[in-house]
């Protein structure tokens, strides 16, 4: 058994929160680079540029890559050998994002009712945790701020099994031709198939945190990202829905089994920025 004394999953927090909005990924910055190059519209390419300066003058500068640095969700798999010490894991965490927060100047958008008040938490928490137990005595942290306007444009299909892969197709491709210009494309297409209600939407926003170019390992699977990146890409909404042929950079598919009747369709979209950073205690 080893022990692992929660300050130090909040000094990791604090660190993750802070570079996960200041840094780009790099494989989200190559399918950028990428992107200019094929863009055909003269408009959508320089629009392309200036997200690559943003970028970069983000990275030199230690400034955020984009406004709004979004709620502080949790990625964290805690090794069944590992011994928390030192007070409570939940709290660790939201001090982590609360130190990260400040620290790294970052805006604070959490209220803390949801519907009434919608007052302001002042500090960002409380984060969004997903906790998961794993063989080992490691801890692995991922953070994945998630901003508002892309999560807005979320959606779920309760479909039917007759439905298909051509449902599930329709339900991604009219999610992103509603969504439009709101998620600020070149977007990233976490879709998840399967399990439950729950499950689904879970594994859609796991699917964002896939390597940008990296395909699902079932070749069925693989072969039905490309065809919807190819059908999200031919909309024609473009980079920051000025028109062109970069809607998307990457539909990420993940599944779960599912109860004979049914086939849950999640969509989370996310933003060009794709922030996420990882770390092992």
């Amino acid at each position: 058994m080893r022990e692992i004394n929660v300050e130090d999953i909040t000094r990791t927090v604090e660190k993750l929160c802070i570079e996960s909005n200041y840094y780009l990924p790099q494989d989200v910055k190559k399918a950028l680079e990428d992107a200019v190059d094929k863009e055909e519209s003269p408009l959508a390419k320089d629009i392309l540029e200036d997200i690559l300066k943003n970028q970069e003058i983000a990275r030199t500068k230690e400034v955020p890559i984009c406004q709004d640095t979004g709620l502080a969700v949790i990625f964290l798999e805690l090794g069944q050998e590992v011994r928390l010490v030192g007070g409570d894991l939940n709290s660790a965490i939201d001090e982590g994002v609360r130190r990260g927060y400040k620290n790294g100047y970052l805006r604070k958008s959490a209220v803390d009712d949801p519907f009434m008040v919608r007052k302001n938490t002042g500090d960002n928490t409380p984060a969004i945790i997903h906790t998961t137990i794993v063989p080992g005595d490691k801890i692995k942290l991922i953070i994945a701020p998630k901003g508002g306007g892309s999560e807005n444009m979320s959606a779920l299909c309760m479909l039917k099994p007759s439905d298909g892969e051509a449902g599930i197709k329709k339900c991604v491709i009219d999610a992103v031709d509603r969504a439009g210009s709101n998620p600020c494309p070149p977007i990233i297409v976490g879709v998840g198939i399967g399990g439950t209600i729950e499950k689904t939407t879970l594994i859609a926003k796991q699917a964002l945190l896939r390597e940008v170019g990296q395909h699902h390992p079932n070749p069925l699977v693989a072969k039905m990202e490309k065809e919807l990146l190819e059908e999200i890409n031919n909309l024609g909404i473009g980079p920051q829905g000025f028109g062109g042929r970069t809607t998307a950079l990457a539909v990420n598919i993940e599944t779960f089994p599912a109860h004979i009747a049914s086939m849950p369709v999640a969509i989370n979209i996310q933003c060009h920025v794709a922030r996420h950073k990882e770390a092992i205690i």
